[in-house]
């Protein structure tokens, strides 16, 4: 099992200690969420069934690439990953560059979640039509593959268009980072089977997951893409070493974690996870 840190869930004046913290303890990621702007009016939720957000609009908001590339600078392997980069809000040349630089300076730890998002107002706010996050995410991202691997690279679609274009250098990891696809709903779902390495979903339980761990195990195979490797990254409880069994039997590769309740917990908090879930300070085990 890999674990990984959601920074999400901690004050930002602690992300930078307890990056170092868990890279000196062996957890293999950390994590930053990621929103352009928060309008003065949202409404809805990532999470279904919810209508009220789940942040004020208040909150503090960093560009997550920036950030990422800080916290490089003070550790050594541990990767560093977007959960999750609105890529469809940016034009795909700035979506490239911010990924490809990131994975250039940590030496390869780069870890792109992308999503469409679940704040339409966002969209709103930014002159774009929010029913179009899909296709707009679909084509930002078949760009940004392009960038990375070819050149020239000349494209002409549904909202981005240009000539020829020589994108350098290339990120280190071939053909590209990572990749992983947010959400939950059926076209998230083929989404992340279709066009990425792995799928992060929300916090569940045991008895929530596999339905739709097997809803994504049913697309691969329809795509004739079950044999390839697929990461399936989730939030979820974890108490004692049986937990970790049992999420493994369902098929989760990585376990999206803040072991703490109160910022100020947070270090003890890491601690203690790994005295109980890493063996030896070596990642994922």
């Amino acid at each position: 099992m890999k674990y990984g840190v959601t920074l999400g869930a901690l004050h930002p004046g602690l992300h930078g200690e307890a990056a170092e913290l868990a890279d000196r303890l062996g957890f293999e990621s950390v994590w930053m969420p990621e929103h352009l702007i928060f309008p003065e009016d949202m409404s809805g939720s990532p999470h279904p069934g919810d209508d009220a957000p789940p942040v004020p609009p208040t909150t503090p908001v960093y560009d997550a690439f920036a950030w990422l590339c800080w916290i490089a600078g003070r550790t050594e392997r541990i990767r560093l990953g977007t959960h999750v980069y609105l890529l469809g809000l940016r034009h795909p040349f700035a979506a490239a560059r911010a990924v490809q630089t990131l994975d250039i300076v940590s030496g390869g730890r780069a870890e792109l979640g992308i999503g469409a998002g679940w704040l339409r107002e966002e969209w709103v706010a930014a002159g774009l039509d929010p029913a179009t996050r899909g296709r707009r995410l679909d084509e930002a991202l078949a760009v940004c593959k392009r960038l990375w691997t070819e050149s020239p690279v000349e494209h002409r679609g549904e909202f981005y268009s240009f000539p020829p274009v020589v994108f350098e250098p290339k990120p280190i990891q071939k053909p590209w980072p990572p990749i992983c696809a947010g959400g939950e709903s059926e076209a998230a779902l083929r989404r992340a089977a279709r066009q990425c390495e792995g799928w992060m979903g929300l916090g569940h339980t045991l008895e929530t997951a596999p339905a739709l761990i097997g809803r994504l195990r049913e697309l691969r195979k329809e795509l004739e893409l079950d044999h390839e490797p697929f990461t399936i990254s989730l939030g979820g409880q974890v108490r004692s070493p049986d937990d970790v069994a049992r999420w493994e039997a369902i098929g989760v590769d990585r376990l999206m974690i803040a072991p703490w309740r109160r910022s100020r917990e947070a270090l003890d908090g890491l601690r203690r996870f790994a005295d109980t879930f890493l063996q030896s300070g070596r990642p994922g085990t």
